[in-house]
């Protein structure tokens, strides 16, 4: 077990990817956080929940949200650094997702900002009106302290699994552009100066079909607030980000793409965030494995460093095996959305392909984030549950990236539809076994198969033994296929 390698992101990207190694601007944002970032980002998460100051002196509506100046010194770093706006100079969404990456592995909440603005900044810039997108598309791409940020609003006070059934924003047409009335309950980067919003048209079907994707801005022509934030949420972790609670009073939206492909943008932006999501998962079970890793190494047991006893080194050699195979995964999922984020529906094999992987990457690596956070705090011990040494942190952080752009239940549901009516599971094994054959291919596929012929009630009431030995199998080859 290599520590130094574990205990740089940078390093560790490359030995999955030769490609990280052209990205010289990656490394000296790592030192950023290394020298001045942590500190920060411990300050800002134990401080808790930030305040909001609605109202300013002379009694106008302002919801101001009060994070300290250091604060937004190291969100603007990822932004000026380039997480965003060189994805869309090199055409590439590499840049954005090797930046999370790092991100997350000092500060996983302030990964989620990164994260919103491209799927903001993805689906406007392909389906936004042009004269709109020239006009401010370039303010999200911005390399100094007034770049703008963007959000993805879709959740709902019912819940956001079922969103045909949970989202109740209405949008009704206004002269060139559209109204939007409802509340958004899970509103992640509240106070951004853009947002993609779930609405549903007035008269649409209440269903997923009847969901549009509409492009908010936070203040109106006239100047005034466009949206407004009712109260910032008390979270377990994630302090890095504020979430809110969106009040929508005939706000000022302009509709992204057809209305009735709705779904498919909404769709779009919910699995670039799943790709990321992965990637930051991966990110943060490489740093609490490499801070257990630091702590058993100098940890005196009966003799001898805590490390070199024969259980815990098993444990560190296993989970180490898992985080490269967790890695693979989600690179694998990170390279195919770099290849079809420009497509627009009807979409490609590509595309279901990407999709499938992002399930199977999205499921796995939030439990492998679960796992690995859980593990080091119980390698810490005692010293594991006091918030001032982060393995606790990580757990909560963790936590919550299980949960992020659909808990474990959903990715497999999503899967398994994926599979059933895509057959994206046979684009799977023909990728896997391009270069080599793969045992065990044959038995997983026939298991998928079987799966398929059950009635609909039982494929989807056993379907989680199956989309865990799919994820695990997918990720256990792409890991041998590189040693």
């Amino acid at each position: 077990m290599n520590l130094d390698l574990l205990c740089s992101p940078f390093e560790f990207l490359q030995s999955v990817s030769s490609h990280v190694a052209t990205y010289d601007w990656l490394k000296l944002y790592q030192t950023w956080w290394q020298q001045q970032g942590q500190g920060i980002s411990d300050g800002v998460d134990r401080a808790g929940t930030v305040g909001l100051r609605m109202f300013d002196r002379f009694g106008a509506r302002v919801d101001e949200i009060c994070y300290s100046p250091e604060y937004w010194k190291m969100l603007r770093r990822g932004y000026s650094d380039g997480i965003l706006w060189r994805a869309f100079e090199q055409n590439s969404l590499l840049p954005a997702f090797l930046g999370i990456y790092v991100t997350s592995f000092f500060d996983p909440g302030l990964a989620c900002p990164y994260t919103v603005s491209l799927g903001t900044a993805a689906p406007f810039s392909k389906y936004g009106d042009a004269e709109l997108v020239q006009a401010l598309l370039p303010r999200l791409l911005v390399k100094d302290e007034t770049v703008w940020q963007g959000a993805t609003w879709m959740t709902e006070i019912k819940g956001g699994s079922d969103l045909g059934a949970t989202v109740e924003t209405v949008a009704v047409k206004h002269g060139t552009g559209w109204h939007l009335n409802g509340d958004k309950y899970f509103a992640s980067n509240a106070g951004a100066e853009l947002a993609v919003v779930g609405a549903r048209p007035e008269g649409a079907p209440k269903n997923v079909r009847g969901l549009a994707l509409f492009l908010v801005p936070r203040y109106r022509r006239d100047g005034k607030l466009n949206y407004f934030i009712r109260r910032l949420k008390d979270k377990i972790a994630t302090r890095s980000v504020p979430t809110g609670e969106i009040e929508l009073r005939d706000s000022e939206a302009w509709l992204l793409g057809e209305a009735q492909a709705g779904i498919y943008l909404i769709l779009e932006v919910l699995n670039l965030s799943r790709v990321a999501n992965s990637m930051g998962s991966v990110a943060l079970a490489q740093r609490a494995i490499a801070d257990a890793l630091s702590f058993a190494q100098q940890r005196m047991v009966f003799g001898k460093p805590l490390a070199e006893q024969p259980l815990a080194t098993r444990q560190f050699d296993e989970r180490v095996q898992k985080l490269r195979a967790g890695a693979k995964l989600a690179w694998l999922a990170v390279t195919l959305a770099d290849e079809v984020w420009r497509e627009k529906p009807p979409y490609s094999d590509r595309y279901h392909l990407f999709r499938l992987v992002t399930h199977l990457a999205k499921y796995w690596t939030a439990e492998l984030a679960v796992d690995a956070a859980k593990w080091g705090m119980e390698i810490h011990a005692g010293i594991g549950t006091l918030a001032e040494f982060r393995a606790e942190r990580w757990l909560r952080e963790a936590m919550i990236l299980d949960i992020w752009e659909g808990p474990p239940h959903r990715q497999i549901l999503d899967g398994l539809e994926v599979i059933d009516r895509k057959k994206a599971h046979r684009l799977l094994f023909d990728l896997l076994s391009a270069s080599a054959p793969v045992p065990g291919l044959k038995e997983m596929e026939s298991r998928i198969e079987q799966h398929l012929e059950m009635p609909s009630e039982e494929r989807e009431a056993k379907a989680e033994q199956l989309f865990a030995s799919l994820a695990s199998f997918t990720a256990d080859v792409l890991r041998r296929s590189d040693s």
